[in-house]
């Protein structure tokens, strides 16, 4: 992928391909499908409470959804236009012709989507494994990014978490569909307290309501065909991605990004160590830091109002609200918040979160 990559030419919206079950939509969220070459994606809309926001993109982590932004975007409506895309073959975006799931692969279907509607530079906002995807489009594409936040980003570590290592096995051929013949007598209740109990730092602050939708939308997903290799063959894209060494290593990329940086860590995620925050803070330029010691891996999930406090500071300290892009500085001091008494309980979309 190249920073000089020609845009794609705008495509207008496909109709959303059929499926079993209907995607869930929130009140005040709207569904569309776009087609691109070799590639349609669904993108679910939040317009903003007023015309002429400056527009956001939200990218979820693996086995999430647009869903995972469900919680977070009302809060930001008055501030942003949101729109929180599907990666190709998770949600309710098919797989892309090629095949492609690589870190790369998504970074460039980002960049392809904001290239064809025209709505770059963005707030851009991407939880773990879209976190890596959005620190790549932002140093290969700055000119698509007015800000950056990464929650819990899926970046390099030299020694990962013992509960990520089922990710990296999910890389190795024959794994997945090993994994769907052991649990295929799994229900998806079981599945659902499973992902919970990994992805958040208290599995009890989702509602009775929220399980339910979760439930709903795994039965939705273990109904496709293509979900195992979607899982698969992304996992596999995280691990190649770890291994990449020069300019096209993550962290190497993180370095090079000019946009207004947030970063998110819970201090219960099983996933991306805590250890990683002041890392990251040092590799990107100038960087905000935000602890949430009580919050797991999808913080935005979990304490959406605490999260969305720390973005909207960002955005306005940064000059970047407005119509035009920010000037690539912020705030050069870390800024750490205890939110163990933060956020209310939320119940929608909880268990469409994702492992890394």
């Amino acid at each position: 992928m190249s920073s000089t990559e020609p845009p794609e030419t705008r495509t207008a919206a496909a109709p959303p391909s059929s499926r079993t079950r209907a995607v869930r939509v929130a009140d005040g969220e709207e569904l569309r499908s776009v087609a691109l070459p070799g590639l349609t994606l669904t993108v679910r809309a939040r317009p903003g409470d007023r015309p002429g926001l400056a527009p956001a993109l939200y990218v979820h982590g693996l086995a999430g959804s647009s869903q995972n932004w469900s919680a977070l975007m009302p809060l930001l409506g008055d501030l942003v236009d949101g729109e929180a895309v599907d990666l190709p073959g998770f949600g309710d975006s098919p797989p892309p012709d090629d095949g492609n799931y690589s870190v790369t692969g998504h970074a460039r279907a980002v960049i392809r989507l904001l290239d064809a509607e025209g709505r770059g530079p963005v707030h851009l906002i991407g939880n773990s494994l879209g976190g890596a995807i959005s620190t790549r489009v932002a140093a290969v594409r700055p000119d698509l990014v007015r800000t950056l936040t990464l929650i819990s980003p899926a970046l390099p570590e030299l020694r990962a978490q013992r509960n990520a290592w089922p990710t990296a096995l999910m890389a190795l051929p024959g794994v997945s569909s090993l994994f769907a013949r052991i649990t295929k007598d799994w229900t998806p209740e079981q599945r659902v307290r499973g992902v919970m109990a990994l992805c958040y730092g208290d599995p009890g602050r989702v509602t009775d309501e929220g399980f339910r939708h979760a439930v709903e939308e795994m039965e939705r997903r273990l109904e496709l065909p293509y979900f195992w290799d979607a899982m698969a063959r992304s996992s596999r894209g995280i691990v190649d991605a770890y291994t990449l060494g020069g300019q096209h290593g993550l962290w190497r990329q993180a370095e090079r990004v000019l946009a207004p940086t947030l970063l998110v860590y819970g201090g219960r995620d099983q996933l991306v160590s805590f250890r990683m925050a002041r890392k990251a803070a040092a590799a990107f330029h100038g960087a905000r830091l935000l602890t949430l010691p009580d919050a797991g891996h999808v913080a935005m999930m979990e304490y959406p109002e605490t999260v969305a406090q720390a973005v909207r500071e960002l955005i306005e300290d940064s000059g970047a609200d407005g119509g035009s892009g920010g000037d690539g500085n912020t705030d050069n001091s870390n800024s750490n918040s205890d939110t163990s008494n933060s956020g209310s309980k939320n119940g929608d979309n909880s268990g469409d979160s994702g492992g890394s």
